[in-house]
């Protein structure tokens, strides 16, 4: 075969490098853009936070200089290097802003005798996962080295739920080649972690803890006894809902029975879980959806993004640079510049569109609440604004709608759907609202089962199977009907 040269003509789309960033910042929750801006800020010059007192004049300037540049087509490649020193000065030093030696917990630092750094390390902080607030707790008791040690193998063994998952012997067997101790001592190591915060922490199976629990509380409290009783001795039966056999072997009226049970449900069967190292995450809506003279309205918020805009004195600076190479880094700089504020104003103007989209069709739901949701796919936003639906799927991301009944992310309108008896649809967000309703008005004693709950819906036009209930059930974190059984 001879090499050969042949000349073909074809289409292909090309994702330039404009387009990609407009698709990224599209897909960027609200905490994510602040953060795209803030970094953008830094790095380019071209670019500042608008102020609210801009004055006309300095607008017009901006447009002016802008319009000027769109006319010159010659671009210039973009110089980047810069030539910084190793190290900054620095304005002031730490001691100079902030004098720990006069702070107020120094007082409490003298009297102690204690250096200020062990001071703030002791402290327990917000976040701290499970074994780190026992370990801070370990840490501030008056034991000794052998207690402490037997202390940290038995939190080492306490799970997230702040149960044991260790008995005794076999803690003492994995530190017994290590120390000189007692099963005893052991015992009595972790009977001092058992009143360690949480209460209830460090039991080795549900009635302990709770009864771990029960210690809080003053022994002349009125009813404690019988609680107690319940717990060490029909747990079982508390948790089968078996209340014939509980009312016929502890002799109690229904009434007092109910008012034993309810305290016990007020305890708390996984201590560990009250301490949680995660963070509160806060979220800042996108839009918000009013009702102003009976219509629906729909506005960006104006607090998810700041306003920036071209600095006019640097776009200036630009057009009277002319075409040289030392304005090469200016030039690039605002096109660049130009390119982010256009696709921010994309990405607000799509935002607006599918968020108007959705209220049109989901305004059943913001009049009567999740049983006038109507059933929605990405599809039909798609078909409605002309746009692809990865489009839509990347707007509806982390993208969140405040409206008088609370924050919703987008993906929340969006719902399969169950045909009726009349050839119609209804949203699973809807059927879901029902189920949930029905729950609500059943009467404690007898639960309505999941197969009465589809009989009902099906009779109301609402073709939906048993498993689908069940399945709509569980995913409201709502029990089956023998455990939603009652006394009252």
């Amino acid at each position: 075969m001879k090499p050969s040269l042949q000349l073909k003509l074809g289409q292909h789309l090309t994702m330039t490098p404009q387009l990609q960033q407009a698709i990224r910042l599209l897909q960027l929750s609200t905490m994510d853009l602040q953060t795209e801006i803030q970094q953008t800020l830094e790095e380019n010059p071209m670019l500042e936070i608008e102020e609210e007192s801009t004055s006309s004049s300095e607008r017009e300037q901006q447009n002016k200089s802008e319009s000027e540049l769109n006319q010159q087509d010659e671009q210039l490649d973009l110089e980047r290097t810069q030539d910084l020193p190793d190290e900054l000065p620095v304005d002031s030093e730490w001691e100079d802003i902030y004098d720990i030696a006069t702070a107020g917990i120094s007082n409490a630092t003298q009297t102690s005798g204690e250096d200020i750094g062990d001071y703030l390390e002791n402290q327990s902080m917000e976040g701290d996962t499970l074994a780190e607030h026992l370990l801070w707790q370990l840490r501030n008791m008056s034991t000794s080295d052998t207690d402490f040690a037997i202390g940290v193998a038995i939190i080492d063994a306490i799970n997230d739920d702040g149960y044991l998952t260790e008995n005794v012997e076999e803690i003492h067997a994995g530190l017994v080649d290590e120390i000189d101790i007692e099963l005893d001592e052991v015992e009595a190591v972790l009977h001092l972690v058992q009143h360690f915060d949480p209460l209830g922490v460090g039991a080795r199976d549900l009635k302990e803890c709770l009864l771990l629990q029960l210690e809080q509380f003053d022994k002349s409290t009125e009813g404690l006894a019988d609680v107690r009783m319940l717990i060490q001795d029909h747990l079982e039966q508390i948790g089968s809902r078996d209340y014939a056999r509980l009312l016929k072997s502890t002799r109690l009226s229904e009434e007092k029975l109910q008012e034993l049970i309810t305290f016990i449900q007020s305890l708390n069967p996984k201590p560990g879980s009250t301490i949680s190292p995660n963070r509160a995450e806060y979220i800042i809506p996108d839009i918000f959806v009013r009702k102003i003279n009976g219509e629906w309205t729909i506005s960006l918020n104006p607090e998810s993004a700041p306003k920036i805009r071209i600095n006019p004195l640097y776009a200036g600076y630009v057009k009277k640079s002319g075409r040289g190479k030392d304005s090469s880094y200016l030039r690039n700089s605002m096109q660049e510049a130009r390119w982010f504020l256009k696709s921010l104003q994309s990405r607000s103007d799509t935002l607006l569109r599918v968020g108007k989209a959705i209220v049109d069709r989901q305004r059943l739901f913001l009049e009567y609440g999740d049983e006038g949701m109507k059933p929605m796919v990405l599809r039909d936003i798609a078909e409605e604004l002309d746009m692809h639906e990865s489009t839509i799927s990347r707007v509806t991301t982390q993208k969140y709608m405040h409206t008088p009944r609370g924050v919703f992310e987008f993906k929340f309108f969006f719902s399969s759907h169950v045909s009726t008896a009349d050839g119609g649809e209804c949203s699973a967000t809807a059927i879901r609202a029902m189920v949930k309703k029905l729950i609500e008005n059943e009467n404690p004693r007898k639960p309505m089962s999941d197969n009465k709950i589809s009989a009902f819906l099906v009779k109301e036009g609402i073709n939906v199977a048993r498993r689908t209930v069940a399945k709509y059930r569980e995913a409201m974190s709502i029990p089956p009907s023998n455990e939603r059984k009652r006394l009252v």
